[in-house]
């Protein structure tokens, strides 16, 4: 095993750059906060969810205790990540009203949106942007060794995760810019062996990261990251949502007779 820091020494210095890694989100998240009461769209915490990943690892490149080549490596595959992610909702939401999920929280929320919106949204978002990123913190407290096993099983699921998210949102896109699909169900392409290929992939390359910075010390404990995700896509903001607003839709309900919910999987017969 490469040396890297150890005992106390890594302790506090993990406790340094984490302090400041939060002090950055917590700005970032309130200028988000600030920016979406002025255009009154709260929906841009979306747009912005991928950036936020990577000013968080530029800043963690930037104050990192040693450089190395596997946090060069892991820069640009959050930063690809990232920055493709935020073109596309910034595309998709153009010229729309607040997606619904906001546009609803906004009439449940009453009197006390603006508070609520800046704990629930804002702040809660960047509280699992934190827990998320933490293997990245860790990836700098470890020499880099040659590349092994777990670079390339790591980098391997990082590709396949980023093919599921960039190409099923692309199919998804284009399905809904022909008017003859309008009030249709997409279940062609990926969308055919899962329901949510670009939830699968987002948390499939988190898991990929996670395996690539396993090569650093102590970085085991960074496993809720992919954990996290993964359920927040599962059981929080991703699936249940959305599916709660397709409840209703006989279409759509046929649809999930046949397909499965997030492991693609060969459609099943109805």
């Amino acid at each position: 095993m490469a040396p890297g820091l150890w005992g106390l020494e890594f302790v506090m210095t993990l406790f340094e750059l984490v302090r400041s890694g939060i002090l950055l989100v917590f700005v970032y998240m309130n200028l988000l906060f600030l920016l979406a009461l002025l255009i009154k769209k709260n929906d841009i915490v979306d747009v912005s969810w991928g950036m936020g990943f990577g000013l968080l690892v530029l800043f963690s490149l930037w104050e990192s205790p040693m450089l190395h080549w596997r946090q060069l490596m892991v820069l640009l595959l959050v930063m690809l990540w990232g920055i493709r992610l935020t073109v596309y909702i910034f595309i998709r939401n153009k010229g729309k009203a607040e997606d619904f999920r906001y546009a609803k929280w906004r009439k449940e929320w009453g009197k006390n949106w603006v508070l609520r919106s800046w704990l629930q949204v804002f702040m809660l978002q960047g509280f699992f942007m934190l827990l998320i990123a933490y293997p990245v913190f860790l990836n700098g407290f470890q020499r880099a060794a040659d590349v092994n096993l777990l670079d390339l099983v790591g980098l391997l699921v990082w590709l396949l995760g980023f093919g599921f998210e960039a190409i099923g949102d692309a199919q998804m896109l284009r399905f809904k810019k022909d008017p003859l699909n309008r009030r249709k169900i997409m279940n062609k392409g990926l969308w055919r062996y899962t329901r949510h290929p670009n939830y699968f992939g987002e948390a499939t390359m988190w898991w990929g990261i996670f395996l690539i910075t396993l090569n650093s010390v102590y970085n085991w404990w960074g496993v809720f990251s992919p954990i996290v995700i993964t359920w927040l896509l599962l059981k929080v903001s991703g699936v249940p949502l959305l599916e709660k607003k397709y409840a209703e839709n006989p279409a759509y309900l046929d649809y999930i007779k046949r397909t499965s919910s997030f492991l693609p999987m060969p459609p099943r017969k109805a």
